[in-house]
């Protein structure tokens, strides 16, 4: 590894985390799954990118190229990722009354727009599906050529009978078949876990199809996934990510046709390390898109937060955590952002530090360079952003470390995290500069810190006033009583 420890990332593929090394030295390559661009991402949506991204800039920060592909879904994802059905971009089409090319380019730029505003970097590949039909069409033929697939007058499917290690990354036990609820009976498949590589529904009116040996039709939502990857990344490449609900389908049955179109013996050969992010929670329930409106990043926006709340949010959290996006969850973290970026503002300009190597070298004293380990163990320890925060704000009270080590290791941290500590200001993190938590919720606070006091538990009134502090809220003690005030903006204390 180029500088610091080992990452030690949790692989799906096995349920354990496992020491990374790079196929390549000197190179990671990673493939993340992207969106279908049939309506704007909800925040949901958003996070695998996030994750992505902090993966990403983990690797960079230690010196290593990184190769990362994200795919755009512009066609075959049908409603209900089955293998039968309307194609949702078609349906989309209908529904709008436009053209199916109108809606994938408006959700595309929404896409992309919100990437930006997330400060997600861009991505090295944004292959398009539709754009890599005729490699789909000839990576098929091979499967056929080789006895994986079967027609049936709906298309062309991949026998799972024929793959040994089917849904070993969903656990499944052998002969079992993936997640059956979701799998629709189709007359003819020999098994309910068997899918289409390519679909016909020759009795199907398309708005978009393509001729192929099996007939026209449109390739299966799996396969692009597969020959994406392959053509931008070669035939192995070193961690494929995504939400965890493709870990139970989507993920098993690329690894099914891929190892049957290479001629390997198991998953790991193709891809060694599988990581999957959890679901965001909207109401304690799973948040998607055939739920209805769900809460989109402009939604974030027009509440009165800079979009890198939400982004603060996320890393607040474990990737493999599930997490609930509500209104006291979004006013908690624009505070402690708020906060963040008050006690960095007086260490501006903070240096250039792109790698782990540079910041090391810039640091003058051992308390520095202990901090600056500390920070690189959370990171490698799966991603810990939440541990790397609180060694952040750990940082920046210690009185021992000096101004210019300080921004050092700010400077360090914002490369890893991605949240503009080097030129957001407070006064960005909410509209109008108002306090970022109801007022109602610290008048609670207070009134709990007040009632301690009078029961004499020192150590509940400390922590309620701690607790008050990170919000950015001041309580000041007088005779006749406590009141609270909003800390200046900028104020580091």
């Amino acid at each position: 590894m180029a500088a610091g420890v080992t990452p030690r990332l949790y692989n799906s593929l096995g349920r354990k985390q496992v020491g990374f090394r790079p196929l390549v030295p000197g190179r990671v390559s990673i493939y993340s799954c992207g969106p279908t661009v049939y309506s704007d991402p909800h925040l949901g949506n958003m996070r695998p990118y996030v994750f992505s991204d902090t993966l990403r800039r983990m690797f960079e920060w230690k010196g290593l190229e990184v190769v990362q592909t994200v795919n755009i879904t512009d066609v075959g994802h049908t409603v209900g990722d089955t293998d039968l059905g309307e194609d949702k971009v078609e349906l989309a089409a209908r529904r709008q009354e436009t053209s199916v090319w109108e809606v994938t380019r408006r959700h595309t730029e929404a896409y992309f727009r919100d990437l930006a505003d997330l400060n997600v970097l861009p991505h090295t590949h944004n292959p398009r599906a539709s754009d890599h039909v005729p490699q789909m069409i000839e990576f098929v033929r091979v499967l056929e050529e080789r006895g994986f697939t079967y027609r049936l007058d709906s298309g062309l499917y991949f026998d799972t009978g024929r793959s040994p290690d089917y849904g070993l990354l969903a656990l499944m036990p052998a002969g079992a078949e993936s997640d059956v609820v979701r799998l629709e009976v189709v007359p003819g498949k020999r098994s309910r876990a068997d899918f289409a590589v390519w679909r016909s529904e020759r009795d199907r009116r398309r708005l978009v199809h393509w001729e192929s040996p099996w007939g026209p039709g449109v390739p299966g939502w799996h396969l692009e996934c597969s020959v994406m990857s392959r053509d931008l990344l070669g035939d192995r490449f070193d961690i494929h990510t995504g939400g965890v609900d493709h870990r139970e389908i989507h993920h098993v049955n690329e690894i099914a046709q891929s190892t049957a179109f290479l001629g390997v013996a198991d998953a790991a050969r193709w891809v060694p390390l599988w990581m999957h992010n959890e679901f965001v929670l909207f109401g304690r329930q799973k948040m998607a898109k055939s739920r209805g409106r769900m809460p989109v990043l402009r939604d974030v926006v027009s509440a009165g937060y800079h979009p890198l709340v939400f982004r603060y949010h996320l890393l607040g959290a474990h990737y493999r955590s599930q997490m609930d996006i509500g209104d006291e969850g979004l006013r908690a973290a624009a505070a402690a952002l708020r906060r963040l970026l008050g006690r960095v503002a007086p260490l501006r300009p903070l240096p250039e530090v792109p790698t782990f190597a540079a910041a090391h070298a810039a640091l003058t004293g051992e308390a520095g360079r202990a901090a600056l380990a500390r920070v690189d163990e959370a990171v490698s320890d799966d991603l810990n952003t939440a541990r790397v925060l609180a060694e952040l704000n750990g940082v920046l009270r210690d009185e021992a470390l000096g101004e210019a080590d300080k921004a050092v290791l700010v400077a360090a941290v914002d490369v890893l995290l991605g949240l503009r500590l080097r030129s957001l200001s407070p006064e960005e993190v909410t509209a109008g500069g108002e306090l970022a938590v109801a007022a109602d919720f610290v008048e609670e606070l207070v009134a709990a810190r007040a009632q301690a006091r009078r029961d004499r538990d020192w150590a509940r009134a400390d922590e309620i006033r701690a607790q008050l502090a990170e919000l950015g809220v001041r309580v000041v003690d007088t005779p006749t009583g406590s009141h609270w005030e909003p800390v200046a903006t900028g104020s580091p204390d």
